[in-house]
């Protein structure tokens, strides 16, 4: 049974219209005759959406109790009894009811896949498991419901639902997304503008990634070599000389003329030969570009230009930046260069850039040896001078100088020996040896035109230049061969260099080190495959690459890595010698693999700790601080309803007056509690507006007894850029921590000043003061430091504030205060430059 095809609606954010798109595409199916049912749909009480809904078959819901409320789930057993051609299926990162045949909904669609039945179905950019952390940074809410980025990423078809963030926010003021009452909270909370524009742009860049990864496909399964030049693609070559970052920064330029362009830094190191690269000069240039937002390859290739084009037909490149030669003039006798062949070899779908710069024609050195590989043209044309060459020799020293002498002759005819070995290597310079000696024999030696050597002299002449010949070839075929194994390591040992470097820069991403090796050895796709033991399938720990292998034995080159992982790799059969550089990638890849995995565990159990503390601290504030108020409260209420006692007023007023500050506490204390919580969740959205601090501060000290607090607020400081009413909760909290702590009768003084683009607002107390190793450690939730003479708390005070300052982008910090003491540190921006923000307007969302 065939599997059925998967179409998925992708949007940046609720109420883009992707449901709405699903359901107008099942009509338009529906008409064209295509058996077409609705699995589940969620229209949410949206009219239009619901309209839609008419005309469409739906396949039952099934019920299902949970904490004694009824919910209702896709009944995917009535789905797959039903069996239509095409079912529609809402909200694919939905976390199904506990009871449900599956957990999550897409494995719900996985099954439909699988049983032949086509699936349209809806997804936001924010439920993508990959973009969890990016989307919780931007809008400050981690998404609990997520699919995982393979699912999305097989669909047969993608399509983005696009709107603009301002089309959106009208939208939802209409009041065609969520209900009234939730619209406001809403536009001022997940759907401000900056959010919406930065989750659109993730939806937007994911959606082109999905779209080149398929472009790229379908140019391997077409092989397709030419250039398609859907975006400005540069490949920048480098050489590791000091010109490259020269070379960096022009080809940055280049991209940003256009949008979406790409920049994509090169070295390719030769294989056929030893290299002068500095490694230092590479790795200050890979910092470079990896800065500038490109990305850095590294290739090994036999022929440096063809390499190069090949790597950027590869990825599809549609320019070229290379430098000048830094060769002299009287150097270019040895070949055009690199520059001049690319340019050449380039063709019209490739634009080359050769940019000049500081080090240009100021000389590389003499030409290196390249004996390591020697090639089919240098072998031909060995062939032809060890074999051609004495032929024509014999013919003009016998028409043109006949009476040379042996000897000179022999020279002669070793010359070519020699230039044999040093073109085709020994196999050449041996037939050359061999056919000059039968040549010196019979036109040089007498007697002549016969095979035979009257003369003893001459026949040691002739023995002698055999040896010599064969001598210098072997000596010139050995070193060739301690050229190419010279090559070979070096070749080696700069992938290694750089495979060390990434471990030591703490670099832990796994498709980033697979696709290091599939542009190191040229193949088409990489997978890392594992299994729990020799029974159990293989599963893909990672890939890149178009149709990675699911098991070792279908791979073109398996490297194991344990008994239960291995390295596949596609595309061509590696030589033996390659296995080496190999295995330290298979290696590499196994200890990242291990790595990211701890690294999530350990975050795991780090958030399991603090949720621990934190629920361990709430449990002693309940136990202890809260029961306090509560007990003072009920003994007062008591008291006043007991019948024995007769209260005169003044009791009655003090007992109410008991009960009135137990509920104080206890109200500030709860609403410690809750903006704790807020903090700790990233919900905290301050709405920044340009105020006076003499407007703040004076409001902070309501709840300070009387005389306590010495105020000192010059009305000439310049206006803060804060949310009024977190700055009054953050100094109220200092405020009463210092009055807490300072002595009878000494007030805490709060001061404000002005210094440069900042104001300081500066609360003083006259109290013990804080050691300095545990003046942060007081801004930490749950502590306090020794014990509070009056009053009590949960130690939540402080490291509420802090969080409210830094939220609006201040700072809270503690000092000693001079004489003895603790003085608090409260900096903001002032707002009286140009680019402070206006009344009313959000100047940034923290959380």
């Amino acid at each position: 049974m065939a599997r059925g095809k998967l179409r998925i609606y992708l949007g940046a954010a609720p109420g883009v219209g992707k449901t709405y798109a699903m359901l107008s595409e099942a009509h338009r199916r529906v008409e064209r005759g295509t058996d077409c049912v609705v699995g589940l749909v969620e229209h949410h009480d949206r009219p239009r959406t619901e309209v839609l809904l008419h005309g469409l078959e739906q396949v039952p819901r099934r019920e299902l109790p949970y904490r004694e409320t009824v919910f209702t789930e896709m009944d995917v057993d009535a789905v797959l009894a039903r069996r239509p051609a095409v079912a529609l299926v809402d909200e694919l990162a939905h976390t199904n009811v506990p009871g449900s045949r599956n957990t999550r909904r897409w494995q719900d669609v996985e099954e439909l896949l699988a049983a032949g039945v086509d699936v349209i179905s809806t997804v936001n950019i924010q439920h993508l498991e990959s973009l969890g952390d990016v989307v919780e940074s931007i809008t400050g809410v981690r998404q609990r419901e997520t699919v995982p980025d393979e699912v999305v990423r097989r669909a047969d078809q993608i399509e983005l639902v696009d709107m603009s963030p301002q089309a959106l926010r009208r939208r939802m003021a209409h009041g065609n997304v969520y209900q009234s009452d939730k619209v406001d909270a809403a536009l001022s909370n997940y759907f401000r503008p900056g959010n919406l524009t930065a989750l659109r742009e993730l939806a937007l860049l994911w959606v082109a990634d999905h779209v080149d990864e398929y472009l790229r496909q379908y140019r391997g399964e077409h092989d397709i070599r030419t250039t398609w030049q859907a975006r400005e693609r540069i490949v920048v070559g480098l050489t590791g000389g000091p010109e490259g970052r020269t070379l960096i920064r022009r080809a940055v330029r280049l991209a940003e003329k256009g949008a979406g362009g790409e920049v994509l830094a090169v070295y390719i190191s030769r294989s056929d030969g030893l290299t002068s690269a500095s490694p230092e000069e590479l790795a200050l240039q890979r910092t470079l570009v990896e800065d500038l937002g490109g990305t850095f390859h590294h290739v090994v290739g036999d022929d440096i230009p063809t390499a190069l084009l090949e790597f950027a037909r590869g990825v599809n490149a549609t320019q070229i930046v290379l430098g000048s030669s830094r060769r002299k003039a009287w150097q270019y006798v040895f070949g055009p260069g690199v520059g001049a062949t690319v340019a050449r070899e380039s063709g019209p779908d490739l634009d080359v850039h050769i940019v000049t710069h500081e080090e240009a024609a100021k000389g590389r050195g003499l030409p290196v040896a390249r004996g390591a590989r020697l090639g089919r043209s240098r072998s031909t044309a060995g062939w032809l001078v060890g074999v051609a060459g004495p032929v024509v020799l014999a013919l003009l020293l016998t028409n043109v100088s006949p009476n040379l002498g042996l000897a000179n002759d022999m020279l002669l005819f070793l010359s070519l020996t020699v230039t044999a070995a040093l073109l085709g290597g020994l196999l050449p310079a041996l037939a050359s040896a061999a056919f000059g000696s039968l040549l010196l024999n019979y036109f040089f030696a007498a007697p002549l035109h016969r095979f035979t050597i009257a003369d003893p002299k001459n026949i040691v002449a002739i023995s002698v230049f055999f040896g010599v010949a064969v001598a210098v070839a072997s000596v010139v075929d050995v070193a060739a061969r301690r050229t190419q194994q010279a090559a070979r390591l070096r070749a080696e040992s700069e992938i290694l260099s750089f495979l060390a470097g990434s471990v030591l820069r703490g670099e832990t991403a796994l498709g980033a080190l697979l696709e290091r090796v599939r542009e190191t050895f040229g193949m088409e796709s990489v997978a890392l495959l594992e299994r729990q033991s020799d029974v159990d399938p293989w599963t893909c720990a990672g890939s890149v690459g178009p149709r990675p292998v699911g098991r070792p034995e279908d791979a073109d080159v398996d490297m194991p890595v344990g008994e239960n992982m291995a390295l596949a790799l596609s595309g061509r059969f590696l030589p033996a010698e390659d296995r080496r550089v190999l295995g330290a990638f298979a290696a590499q890849a196994a200890v990242v693999l291990d790595r990211q995995r701890l690294v999530d565990r350990a975050e795991e159990g780090r958030k399991l700790a603090e949720g621990n503390r934190i629920r361990t601290a709430l449990l002693a504030a309940v136990s202890h601080d809260l029961r306090t108020p509560l007990a003072g409260i009920k003994a007062a209420v008591t008291s006043l309803r007991s019948d024995d006692v007769e209260w005169s007023e003044e009791d009655r007023a003090e007992l109410l007056a008991g009960i009135e500050a137990g509920a104080d506490r206890l109200d500030h204390l709860v609403g410690n509690l809750l903006d704790m919580s807020r903090l700790q969740t990233g919900t905290v959205t301050p709405l920044v507006r340009r105020i006076d601090l003499d407007e703040v501060v004076p409001m902070a000290l309501v709840g300070v007894p009387e005389g306590s607090v010495e105020l000192d607020i010059p009305e000439t400081l310049p206006m803060v850029g804060v949310d009024k009413g977190l700055l009054e909760r953050a100094v109220a909290n200092i405020v009463e921590n210092a009055v807490k702590y300072s002595p009878d009768a000494t007030p805490v003084t709060v001061s404000a000043s002005a210094h440069g683009g900042r104001v300081e607002v500066r609360v003083a107390d006259r109290g013990r003061g804080v050691p300095d190793e545990a003046k942060d450690r007081i801004f930490e939730p749950f502590q306090r430091y020794g014990d509070a003479p009056r009053g009590a708390g949960v130690g939540l005070g402080l490291a509420v504030a802090r969080g409210f300052v830094e939220a609006m982008s201040g700072t809270l910090s503690a000092e000693d205060t001079p004489g003895g003491g603790l003085t608090m540190v409260l900096t903001l921006q002032a707002a009286s430059g140009a680019g402070a923000p206006g009344p009313g307007v959000p100047a940034r969302a923290a959380g």
